[in-house]
């Protein structure tokens, strides 16, 4: 008898913003694969008798390869397991959930995916910078500032990107700040507010707010450390006001 594969996003890092599903389903796992990101107080609610396994990436340092990821997890299913593949933010916002549940189905195992909160919302919601906001954006737009180096080609042009949207969200661009900053500095001009939220949702929380120019300075002094989230755009301004400072 096969079991069944579930890819859950835990949500940005408290572990109170799963959602219902998603616990419930961790509640039940045989297996349970989970990410550096995941809040580790979510695997006291797992069966005492569950297999946890690791399999955490951080830059330059992989405790398994995303092959052996998906190769466990067609492995435990096949042998007739619950299979819980527990991931931090939302399984595809740059999560690879997409790739392991394809993988998944192509080896004849079942898999549903739960959706997640997105460190994007949490980024927003804990710094008071709203995406959309009537009256001040209508649009906004996401990018990685770490694209993938084995497609062969760009997709990213945060200039093109920063002159076609209201509010543009960064993920994973603490190492590129410089270069992408630069780039829209030149469409928006340095005066454009930004706020930058590291560990966003978790008690080591931190929130830089200023202009571009500002933030970009924060980034040069070494305060700004992975994982952040770059939030840019004039809803930035309603954030005095949202967290109560005015």
């Amino acid at each position: 008898m096969k079991g069944k594969v579930y890819i859950v996003g835990a949500g940005p890092g408290d572990p109170e913003l799963i959602t219902l599903k998603g616990f419930k389903i961790l509640q039940e796992a045989d297996v349970i694969l989970y990410d550096r990101l995941v809040s580790k107080e979510l695997l006291v609610y797992a069966k005492p008798e569950a297999i946890k396994i690791y399999v955490g990436k951080e830059p330059g340092r992989h405790s398994y390869t995303q092959d052996e990821i998906n190769r466990m997890l067609v492995e435990y299913a096949s042998k007739g397991y619950k299979v819980l593949r527990l991931k931090g933010g939302d399984p595809y916002i740059f999560g690879r959930g997409e790739e392991e549940c394809i993988y998944v189905r192509r080896h004849g195992i079942d898999c549903e995916v739960i959706p997640g909160i997105s460190s994007i919302q949490a980024a927003s919601i804990s710094s008071g910078s709203p995406l959309t906001s009537r009256g001040y954006a209508s649009s906004f737009a996401v990018f990685t500032g770490v694209e993938d180096p084995t497609k062969g080609f760009k997709s990213v042009d945060p200039a093109k990107i920063a002159s076609s949207v209201d509010t543009v969200v960064i993920l994973m661009g603490v190492s590129k700040a410089r270069e992408i900053i630069s780039e829209i500095i030149k469409v928006r001009g340095e005066d454009t507010p930004a706020s930058v939220v590291m560990n966003a949702s978790t008690e080591s929380e931190r929130i830089f707010r200023g202009s571009l120019k500002e933030v970009l300075k924060y980034v040069e002094e070494g305060h700004v450390k992975p994982p952040a989230v770059f939030i840019i755009g004039d809803t930035v301004r309603l954030s005095r006001y949202i967290l109560g400072e005015e």
